[in-house]
């Protein structure tokens, strides 16, 4: 989801909380964020009310070290317009460092959150939906080629990502042709047969979530 100030609201009016990354869109407000959290990491945040968590994952040759800081909003004085973002608590500052057999990798990421300041809520957070973007994301774009796609024009690229979305989820749901997505997609490709079970299984799901909330109605 992107970091918007209406989404911001919107996930507030409907009683949730958002954790909402902050990046060189809004460049003032990331500045002063980034700049501020540079000079407490300097003096190791001393007289600042800080929560932090660290985690460190081994897997794959690669291990990985999460370090999670996260203050009161209050605490970095006052943000550049806030009233924008509607119900917000806290700022987090996450640092990631990739080490791999032949480099390492360090990226540094900021957040914007409704939720009270808590390094290992927010860092679990913040971790479960990284993974699963990364993952819809490396789907879409090795099965679908999302990033090659050279459309652009007017409402295109959103339609045509709604539409890979929905291919994603039918081909999922279909289980009788045990293979990988790229097989199934030729095969709907090659076999109107199947391509009909493939669009079927994603109706028969939904007729029958329908008749469900019918009859507990």
């Amino acid at each position: 989801m992107g970091t918007q100030t209406e989404i911001a609201q919107k996930i507030i009016e409907k009683k949730a909380d958002y954790v909402l990354a902050l990046k060189a869109n809004h460049p003032t407000l990331y500045h002063q964020v980034k700049t501020w959290f540079e000079q407490a990491s300097a003096q190791n945040f001393k007289g600042i009310d800080v929560s932090y968590d660290q985690r460190i994952e081994k897997g794959h040759y690669r291990t990985e070290i999460r370090q999670v800081w996260s203050v009161p909003a209050s605490a970095i004085g006052e943000l550049y317009q806030p009233r924008l973002w509607v119900g917000i608590q806290s700022v987090v500052m996450v640092i990631r460092v990739r080490r791999l057999w032949n480099h390492t990798t360090r990226d540094v990421q900021f957040y914007l959150t409704s939720l009270h300041s808590d390094a290992l809520l927010l860092g679990r957070a913040i971790r479960k939906h990284w993974g699963i973007e990364n993952q819809a994301h490396w789907t879409l774009d090795c099965t679908f080629a999302e990033d090659a796609c050279r459309i652009r024009s007017f409402h295109s690229p959103r339609n045509f990502s709604l539409l890979r979305r929905i291919a994603l989820n039918a081909l999922n749901r279909e289980q009788t042709y045990q293979r990988s997505l790229r097989q199934k997609m030729k095969r709907t490709a090659m076999d109107n047969d199947y391509m009909i079970r493939v669009l079927s299984s994603c109706f028969i799901d939904s007729t029958l979530n329908y008749s469900d909330s019918l009859c507990q109605a």
